[in-house]
């Protein structure tokens, strides 16, 4: 891929425990080359800019690049960095803001092939955190949970992942399912297709979807009081343990 595309997106979470939950959104992504991060015409650059102070835990030194960073993320786990084209799924800032529950970076090396997949999660208290997974040839993998998301679960189970790379034609699904002994699954999944990020599209795509970051956070805000007010119990955030690292899997 060697264009920026956009990606309008339906979300859905579901939760059948211990109260019944669901919803589907919309929302927007951008699929983009972390080699290549596209940068929007100025009267339409509030809509889409890319920071790579927005990922990873560690801070982000003067210039730095969000590929710089990945590499620095997964070296620092003891896994080589990608030495081939570096493909993210990812919000970038609107109207100066953003907030990625979930990024996926799908890195290969030099000859094309998939090497593996970092899933970066962030949760509404500032945390990051990555897993970095290989999947197989549907692209699933297995990985214990080892981060605080919501305050209605804690930090065990282990996460389903499906992070196939988007399709010639431009389609895009990605599913994470909670699985925890004695209880259902959560499963939460996001589906769409690219298309090429031109401007028309970028601004009909804000239309469809306007301030799509902010609107994610506020959701998540509504779903949580929504859930706590059907007499869901929040599960006290554990301090001690630590919320803003990178794991590898």
């Amino acid at each position: 891929m060697t264009r920026a595309q956009i990606v309008p997106v339906r979300i859905s979470h579901i939760r059948r425990s211990p109260v019944d939950h669901r919803f589907t959104h919309r929302s927007l992504q951008w699929l983009v080359d972390l080699d290549g991060l596209p940068r929007l015409p100025f009267g339409v650059r509030g809509l889409a800019r890319f920071a790579a102070a927005d990922h990873f835990a560690r801070e982000t030194g003067p210039h730095e690049s969000l590929r710089a960073k990945l590499d620095d993320a997964v070296r620092a786990l003891g896994v080589p960095a990608p030495t081939g084209r570096v493909t993210a799924l990812l919000s970038p800032r609107v109207a100066g803001y953003t907030f990625n529950p979930l990024s996926v970076y799908w890195c290969h090396d030099r000859a094309g092939r998939l090497e593996y997949v970092v899933a970066e999660v962030h949760n509404t208290y500032g945390g990051r955190h990555c897993y970095v997974v290989r999947t197989d040839e549907g692209g699933r993998a297995t990985v214990a949970k080892d981060f605080y998301v919501s305050p209605f679960n804690d930090v065990d189970g282990d996460y389903r992942l499906r992070l196939p790379e988007p399709t010639a034609d431009g389609r895009v699904s990605v599913a994470v399912v909670l699985e925890r002994p004695g209880m259902p699954p959560f499963t939460a999944t996001m589906t769409g297709r690219a298309r090429p990020a031109t401007v028309p599209a970028v601004l009909m795509a804000n239309l469809t979807s306007p301030f799509a970051p902010w609107m994610v956070a506020a959701r998540i805000r509504i779903h949580g009081i929504r859930l706590w007010a059907a007499g869901l119990p929040i599960v006290p955030r554990d301090r001690t343990r630590t919320t803003d690292r990178e794991v590898a899997r």
